[in-house]
């Protein structure tokens, strides 16, 4: 990247919206994961897709790398700049440019955060459901497919994209999907950006499905004497066809620190944290009941539910806050996390089986998961310099990963291939597959400019 180049993206954007300084450089060099930082050559702040057009071209032509970055809240790598070259952030592509209240729609520009966004569509009785925790930006929920507590009822994000705006690696502009619900008319290419973690394409526009805010809830906390036994219960819950707006599994290691970090007073047991919202009271106190009644079926030692919103909202905070509670707990100390997913039945299994792998390994594990929706994650915290316990949580992210495809699950449930999922897509996928995805990236992008190194390698 040459003082010429960087001249004629100053003429695209200005020169205030382009820096090589060290400062941004690193601040745009590495996520909320455990993978090494790699520093970008230049970040560069685009207000429009007439700039990232443009931008892109010019890239292309240079045969130049290039990174979307949102909010740089992944866990996978996805944004690490592996192969230096430009970081596109989106921060400054930040507005709603329509809300379509009356049909639970809205279209944003990219750079908008999840929460910030939230809070407007809140004044029209509104909210987009994908819920990853972190303020996460709509671009990288749309590139990672972000997903989150409340997926076992609203889907993930692909699942609440109806259509996108894409600039592709040669600054060429296109649309995908449509406004209407029901979509037949040739290729799903929004769903084919959705999730492809922008190697294929920035987004610049994304138009999404929204969901009315609840009038009734409960939120429903529950003690379990084990692990196994909360996981046995998620499968009967969704198995009875009850309908939880979310629907999480916390083990008691965790349950200890929320206590002590957070300040409540959990059972030091496997808890199950959940919400069910109803179109009437006396329906969600039915639905409660019958909650109620298979939860006792496997011996819960403690029931809670009609928590008020206060108490509810400040639950979920909890429950957002927690790898940022763990890290902080654990300071000093790095991590290694899991994300894998199976069918709602084999839940059960794949918790077992993370629990005594993790007991026979000797680490120090905190088990928490998207229940609801099959997906578990594990932490482990060890010494930086502690080479051995490093290895050995190495070894139980293969064996969960093994045990979830052989459990017809996924190696990633939400957080993406990134850098630490590529190893696992032939044992996923198959050759064939995987030769059908290198030459969409080919055809795409047959420079290999826009992220690589990610998802295919």
């Amino acid at each position: 990247m040459n003082s010429e180049f960087i001249s004629a993206l100053q003429e695209i954007v200005g020169e205030t919206h382009l820096s090589v300084t060290e400062a941004d450089r690193t601040q745009h060099g590495r996520d909320q994961s455990s993978h090494p930082a790699s520093l970008p050559e230049a970040v560069i702040w685009p207000e429009s897709t007439q700039q990232v057009s443009a931008i892109l071209r010019l890239a292309n032509e240079n045969k130049i790398p290039v990174v979307g970055w949102g909010a740089g809240t992944s866990l996978e790598g996805n944004p690490i700049p592996v192969r230096g070259g430009l970081v596109v952030d989106f921060g400054r592509m930040n507005q709603i440019i329509e809300i379509h209240a009356q049909d639970f729609q809205v279209t944003v520009q990219p750079g908008i955060l999840y929460k910030d966004m939230n809070k407007v569509l809140a004044r029209n009785g509104l909210f987009f459901a994908p819920d990853p925790g972190a303020n996460a930006s709509i671009g990288g929920m749309v590139a990672n497919n972000a997903a989150g507590i409340r997926t076992v009822k609203y889907g993930a994000t692909r699942d609440n994209v109806l259509a996108l705006e894409v600039v592709l690696a040669n600054g060429e502009i296109i649309r995908t999907g449509s406004r209407s619900v029901k979509q037949s008319a040739g290729y799903d290419l929004t769903h084919l950006f959705t999730g492809s973690e922008g190697t294929l394409g920035l987004v610049t526009e994304a138009t999404l499905k929204l969901a009315p805010l609840p009038e009734h809830f409960s939120a429903v906390t529950v003690a379990f004497p084990s692990v196994e036994a909360a996981a046995a219960t998620v499968f009967n819950i969704i198995g009875a066809g009850l309908n939880p707006a979310a629907l999480e599994l916390l083990g008691a290691e965790l349950i200890e620190i929320l206590n002590k970090e957070a300040g409540f007073e959990f059972a030091v047991l496997p808890n199950l944290l959940m919400e069910f919202n109803g179109a009437s009271e006396a329906s969600l106190n039915e639905e409660l009941a019958l909650v109620k009644e298979i939860c006792e079926a496997y011996d819960c030692e403690r029931f809670e539910a009609g928590l008020g919103r206060e108490a509810r909202n400040r639950l979920w905070e909890a429950r957002h806050q927690v790898f940022e509670i763990l890290v902080r707990h654990y300071a000093g100390q790095t991590w290694s996390l899991t994300d894998v997913a199976v069918p709602i039945s084999n839940y059960p299994e794949l918790v077992s089986y993370a629990v005594e792998t993790s007991r026979q390994l000797g680490l120090n594990t905190v088990f928490v998961g998207h229940a609801g929706d099959g997906n578990l994650h594990t932490t482990s915290f060890f010494s930086p310099e502690d080479q051995a316990t490093g290895d050995r949580t190495k070894q139980l992210n293969e064996k969960l990963v093994s045990k979830a495809l052989a459990l017809s699950g996924t190696s990633t449930g939400e957080h993406g291939v990134g850098l630490g999922k590529q190893k696992y897509m032939m044992q996923e996928h198959g050759a064939a597959a995987l030769t059908v995805m290198r030459q969409l990236k080919a055809t795409l992008d047959p420079h290999n400019i826009l992220n690589p190194g990610k998802v295919l390698g």
